[in-house]
C-alpha cells in the first residue's frame, strides 16, 4: 500500500510534471507562468465553504493544493447573492488560511499543525488513483472540524508536459462517496463535504452536472 512516506512511482513523477507547470506555464494553452494553477478554483464555492466555517465555528483552514493562491490577493470579491467583499478572508471570517501545494515553491512545505477545516478543490482529480486513499487520509488528518472538496470527473483543458491529460482519475460520485466515507470512519467529528462535476450530453452540445454528498458529525 503506498503511502506519503512511500507513493507510486506515478505520482512522483506526476508531481515533477506539475513543478515544471508551475515555473514555466502551460505551453499546450499558451499559458504563463502566472497563469497556470493560479488557486481561483474555490471561488465558486466560497459560500459553501462559509456555510462549513458558519456551522463548525471554524476559526483557521488548510488550502491543500491551493496552486499560488492568489484567490486569498484578491480585492475586492464579488460573490453571487452576497455583494462585493474586501476579500475572501474576511468574508469567509477566519483567522488564517494556510496554503500548501507540493508542486509551487513558495507552499511546497508540508504543514505540521492540523487546522479547523481544511479545502482542496481542483485537486483530486490530479492525484493517480493508487495514492487517493492515503492522500484523502491525509486530508482528514490535518482536519479538526470539516473538510471540503470539489472534485472535476472530466477530461482537463489541461495536459500535462509528458503531454498526458491532468485529470487522471475520472470517477463518479459514489466512487468519491465510498472514498471520503472510508477515510471519515476514521474520523468521525469531521463533518465532510464533497461536489463532484461531470459533463453530460445535451441537444445543444455538454452541460455540466453537479452532484454533493456530505457526512460525519450533523451531515
Amino acid at each position: 500500500m503506498y503511502s506519503r512516506d512511500h507513493p507510486s512511482p506515478r505520482y512522483s513523477e506526476m508531481l515533477e510534471q506539475y513543478r515544471i507547470l508551475h515555473a514555466s506555464g502551460e505551453e499546450h494553452r499558451h499559458l504563463s507562468a502566472d497563469e497556470t494553477y493560479p488557486g481561483v478554483s474555490l471561488m465558486p464555492h466560497l459560500e459553501r465553504i462559509k456555510v462549513l466555517i458558519e456551522r463548525t465555528g471554524a476559526r483557521d483552514v488548510l488550502d491543500y493544493g491551493s496552486g499560488k493562491g492568489i484567490a486569498y490577493s484578491i480585492s475586492p470579491v464579488d460573490i453571487r447573492g452576497v455583494g462585493r467583499v474586501d476579500n475572501v478572508i474576511d468574508y469567509w471570517d477566519v483567522d488564517t488560511v494556510h496554503c500548501y501545494d507540493p508542486c509551487h515553491a513558495p507552499y511546497a512545505k508540508l504543514p505540521t499543525e492540523r487546522f479547523d477545516g481544511v479545502i482542496t478543490t481542483d485537486v483530486l482529480e490530479h492525484c493517480p488513483e493508487q495514492d487517493l486513499p492515503w492522500i484523502i487520509e491525509e486530508i482528514f488528518g490535518y482536519a479538526r472540524k470539516f473538510v471540503f472538496a470539489c472534485i472535476a470527473s472530466y477530461p482537463a483543458l489541461t495536459l500535462l508536459p509528458n503531454g498526458q491529460n491532468a485529470h487522471c482519475t475520472l470517477q463518479p460520485l459514489g466512487w468519491w462517496r465510498a472514498a471520503f466515507e472510508t477515510a471519515g470512519a476514521r474520523h468521525p467529528v469531521v463533518r465532510w463535504h464533497i461536489v463532484v462535476h461531470s459533463l453530460i450530453a445535451t441537444a445543444s452540445g455538454q452541460s455540466l452536472l453537479e452532484e454533493a454528498a456530505a457526512g460525519g458529525v450533523g451531515a
